[in-house]
């Protein structure tokens, strides 16, 4: 995610919107009005990156086989300005035909501007996997690219520097620490590499330790809907989270640090022995591997925190593809969806990106270590537990995040302040 400078920003959503009638502009396929359509318009964050050049065009030539004759018109926002962009287009119903979407709360917040796009998906239903994030009152609003887990990474180098067995990484938080003790006093690397500058600390710190915290029916009944804030295992979240700052078991000066993408360098530099990393094409194994090696970089099952409790990935569809509402030809902006999921284009992005691709069909046997334990561990995943609120809650979570590490806010100050949020969503 690279960040630009606001001038950038604004001159790019100026042109952007200033383009967006070529995308309903009435131009070769039918519509639903009778009309031609000759360009289609997809806005997202990732088609400017090189490592998705190779995904992006092969989408393009599979959509060229089925609409020969229309235009696709790629249009890549920068992250930082991304939904607020794409929420004035959405104001105005004269925005993109397909858009790029976080799954969970971004897009589920949005879902009144978006196709439903059952009819159009059934095919590929069976093959990806990840819907559920991009789904709201049992319909499909985006097709599923990237599987997006929050895993918890090690680096295997400190451990063996610091007399641990890296093959056999703690079970339990207290042997956790007791790990990160040694680590420290051999070493000198911290526990954790953290950035919380965003706010999106937590939201790493939820998921990644989450089922390890709560027994599995508190997990089930979190991502249905029924969230008990003020149950002690739910406040153990929270605790653990300030407990983990006053410790220092995290970097220094975590709520000024960024991670995106700060707080991975310092895990790459080797200065924090833990992460809880990502497994999309940023901030996860082929990141840390580039830096680490392949062969030195583990991945950890939660450490268990309270007796009874089973430790699983946590992981939902990552980013996926929807269609505009105002799309003035459905069909084929669902097409543009489609192949943009196809397996042929996802094994590019996970070849060249590191993505853990939606499509379960993908080989990754050749891969490292790192990605075959994750691969292997969606079998028995659950829905990451920040994924089930929404984003309004998500940022006020964030910002109370902050007060914990700071010390300006109590455990039972920012759980009535979440509860009262969340019953509001």
């Amino acid at each position: 995610m690279k960040q630009r400078t606001l001038w950038s920003a604004l001159l790019v959503a100026g042109l952007a919107l200033a383009g967006c009638g070529s995308a309903t502009r009435p131009t070769s396929s039918p519509s639903e009005s009778g009309n031609k359509v000759t360009k289609l318009v997809v806005w997202d964050w990732k088609s400017g990156d090189a490592a998705a050049a190779s995904y992006v065009q092969k989408a393009k030539d599979d959509f060229a086989k089925k609409h020969p004759g229309v235009t696709v018109e790629f249009v890549a926002q920068p992250f930082d300005q991304y939904y607020t962009l794409l929420g004035a287009a959405i104001q105005s119903s004269t925005g993109p035909d397909v858009m790029l979407f976080n799954g969970g709360g971004q897009i589920r917040d949005r879902v009144d501007s978006l196709l439903p796009l059952d009819q159009y998906v059934a095919e590929d239903k069976e093959r990806l996997a990840g819907w559920d994030a991009f789904s709201k009152d049992s319909k499909i609003y985006a097709a599923p690219v990237t599987l997006q887990g929050h895993p918890i990474y090690y680096n295997k180098t400190l451990y063996e520097k610091a007399g641990l067995d890296p093959a056999s990484p703690a079970k339990t938080w207290d042997e956790f620490v007791d790990d990160c003790a040694t680590i420290k006093q051999k070493t000198g690397a911290n526990c954790f590499a953290l950035g919380n500058k965003e706010g999106a600390g937590i939201q790493f710190f939820m998921s990644g330790l989450g089922s390890g915290i709560l027994t599995p029916q508190e997990y089930d009944d979190w991502i249905a809907g029924k969230r008990a804030w003020d149950s002690p295992n739910v406040k153990k979240i929270f605790k653990l989270w300030k407990d983990a700052g006053d410790a220092k078991l995290n970097n220094d000066g975590a709520n000024s640090t960024a991670m995106f993408n700060d707080a991975f360098t310092i895990f790459n530099s080797g200065k924090a022995a833990h992460i809880i990393g990502l497994m999309s094409d940023i901030g996860h194994w082929k990141d840390f591997s580039e830096f680490l090696g392949g062969d030195k970089v583990g991945v950890m099952p939660a450490p268990v925190v309270t007796s009874g409790t089973t430790p699983s990935l946590a992981y939902d569809g990552g980013i996926g593809y929807a269609v505009a509402k105002w799309a003035k030809d459905p069909k084929m902006a669902a097409d543009m969806v489609r192949s943009l999921t196809t397996t042929d284009a996802l094994t590019s992005f996970y070849s060249d990106a590191g993505a853990i691709a939606s499509d379960t069909t993908i080989d990754v046997s050749q891969g490292p270590a790192a990605v075959g334990t994750l691969v292997s561990q969606l079998k028995d995943g659950k829905p990451a537990l920040h994924v089930a609120l929404s984003s309004k809650t998500l940022d006020l979570m964030g910002r109370l995040s902050q007060q914990l590490l700071s010390g300006s806010a109590t455990v039972d100050e920012v759980v009535e302040q979440l509860a009262a949020s969340d019953r509001a969503s």
